[in-house]
């Protein structure tokens, strides 16, 4: 006797089903187990190969599309978290364990872009998205500090987690949202006039208008999480329909149409902490969740980290180097 393969799509509005969000591959694919926490997954598009973190480990480990072959990208990582592209294709980190952002340079060499705020550290880097001017922007919860499994235990110097901005010409850091308990995943809208936020304590998503002079509106809620099967939100990825997409943790991957709907969701067998999209067609959706790193190939596109229309440019080729 055999028993059926759980659905993986859940579809909870019609708009779920028309917009092709339902059609690709039917299962999971299971590209790597063995983690204690994944995280942060990024497509390096130049070299075809998938980076994410592995928090309480400090290791960084990376995924070869060509070859299926997993191997350790950084150890002694400072137990990284979220990770990005930015505008030349460099990667952007956020080091919990050493509470600061840094850039992988093309020669390997890491660059620290922000380690404080008003000359206090910064809390734990969580996740970062670079707009198209340069600039960085980041959220800095506590998660890092309230522990030593995925960082370093000790008490905050500023007191509060906010979501800051790192300017492109100065490198000065500046506050932009201090009104969320526990900042985590953020991205921009394709006109990068919005900025999404997931504050994973409130359990909401809440959307800033972005303005000329870089600073924020004070915000209002997009999505609550749904109260069943402790649904949180971290990460969150747009497609090129305008969809965004959401993981929250123990209820899988949520999908909402552009007003907010959740219109429907993946259902992963471990608690989902973040998604990226990638592949040649960028309909590839990466999914760290707990130990695994998944996959799925699906019926709709993704945007691209480095926003709708620009690419990385390689700086040369072979693989991503090693810092």
């Amino acid at each position: 006797m055999t028993s059926e393969r759980p659905a993986l799509y859940e579809v909870l509005d019609d708009r779920f089903r028309t917009g092709r969000c339902a059609n690709g591959d039917n299962g999971l694919e299971v590209l790597y187990t063995g983690c204690r926490w994944a995280e942060g997954p990024i497509y390096l598009p130049a070299w075809r190969q998938v980076v994410w973190s592995d928090i309480p480990n400090d290791r960084m480990l990376r995924w070869d599309e060509e070859t299926g072959a997993v191997g350790v990208f950084r150890r002694s990582a400072g137990h990284t978290n979220g990770n990005t592209l930015d505008r030349q294709g460099r990667l952007v980190t956020c080091e919990q364990g050493n509470r600061r952002v840094t850039r992988t340079e093309h020669d390997g060499s890491v660059t620290v872009l922000a380690d404080r705020w008003q000359g206090k550290r910064l809390n734990s880097p969580n996740d970062a998205v670079v707009k198209s001017d340069g600039s960085v922007w980041f959220s800095d919860p506590d998660f890092g500090i309230t522990s030593d499994y995925e960082g370093r235990r000790a008490e905050s110097e500023i007191g509060a987690n906010n979501v800051y901005r790192i300017d492109p010409d100065t490198g000065d850091v500046r506050l932009v949202a201090d009104c969320l308990a526990a900042p985590n995943g953020l991205v921009f809208s394709a006109d990068e006039r919005r900025l999404f936020v997931s504050d994973t304590r409130a359990g909401c998503i809440r959307v800033f208008e972005v303005r000329d002079d870089g600073t924020l509106s004070d915000g209002t809620v997009f999505a609550e999480a749904a109260p069943r099967r402790n649904a949180r939100f971290d990460n969150l990825r747009f497609d090129d329909d305008g969809r965004l997409w959401v993981a929250a943790m123990d209820d899988g991957v949520h999908c909402y149409d552009p007003d907010g709907t959740l219109i429907g969701r993946l259902d992963i067998p471990e608690a989902v902490a973040n998604i990226s999209w990638g592949g040649a067609k960028r309909n590839r959706l990466f999914i760290t969740a707990e130990t695994s790193l998944y996959s799925v190939v699906m019926g709709v596109t993704g945007t691209h980290p480095t926003g709708p229309g620009r690419r990385p440019r390689p700086a040369r080729k072979g693989g991503p180097p090693v810092g």
